[in-house]
């Protein structure tokens, strides 16, 4: 296998849509998931017609002992990881404190610490290789604080500090990480946060124009693409301006 690169959250969504990407351009891929049996259909029509070697990796990466087991079967069977997708993620919506814990602790674990822990287990291989480049699935919900969906906010906070942290740390090594902050995306992502019916996803992006841009942006060693121009508008140059308290009155009403 060549130019490999592993997704995680594979299955759906802008993972697949990243899948798709990577493998249209020849390269080899290591798909990541809970659901083996959408992986597998997924690397056979990857397969089909791009003509690559797709491997299958079913793994739950919010159990804490995965993250570790994904990383010595991929060295166990010889691969070296060129492309590092952190994708696998959800959200929730609702009140901080009427939202089950299991939820919001499951959240925290698969946003953040599966998206760090992957990164520290897999640069190290690049850095010592002299290249290799990863792209985190984060959100514009990470420039912002965000009544009725807090934890996944803050989880997107997250992604975007500790990818830009360790691009900085990582010049000059010939490894780049990418942040990919989309705004609303037609995934399932709203059905599985309690927001299907939210004005948010009334004119969602697709995954695939999403993965592209961020695809591209990967490829030039940003440090973060914000895909929606008007959100990107808004995040830099209106937001910062504006009373912390009306900018989140503000995303409270759209949310509920």
């Amino acid at each position: 296998m060549n130019n490999i690169g592993l997704v995680t959250g594979a299955s759906s969504g802008i993972g697949r849509a990243l899948a798709h990407e990577h493998a249209r351009r020849g390269r080899d891929l290591i798909l990541v998931a809970r659901g083996e049996d959408e992986l597998n259909t997924l690397a056979e029509s990857l397969r089909q017609k791009f003509s690559v070697d797709v491997l299958v990796m079913a793994k739950d990466l919010t159990e804490t002992a995965s993250r570790q087991e994904l990383f010595e079967a991929v060295e166990a069977d010889g691969l070296t990881v060129e492309y590092l997708f952190n994708n696998a993620g959800f959200g929730g919506a609702g009140q901080f404190v009427e939202q089950e814990w299991s939820l919001l602790s499951g959240m925290m674990e698969l946003n953040m610490r599966a998206v760090a822990e992957l990164m520290h287990l897999f640069l190290p291989g690049m850095v010592a290789r002299g290249k290799g480049k990863v792209l985190n699935t984060s959100s514009t919900a990470g420039f912002m604080p965000g009544p009725m969906q807090a934890v996944y906010f803050a989880t997107k906070a997250f992604v975007n500090s500790l990818s830009k942290g360790v691009a900085s740390e990582l010049q000059g090594s010939g490894v780049t990480v990418t942040a990919l902050c989309p705004g609303a995306v037609d995934t399932g992502f709203a059905d599985t946060a309690g927001l299907s019916d939210s004005k948010l996803f009334e004119s969602a992006a697709t995954p695939q124009a999403t993965a592209a841009q961020g695809y591209t942006a990967m490829e030039a060693g940003r440090l973060e693409v914000i895909t929606e121009i008007g959100l990107a508008v808004a995040i830099k140059g209106f937001i910062p301006f504006v009373p912390e308290r009306l900018a989140m009155a503000a995303i409270k009403k759209i949310q509920s």
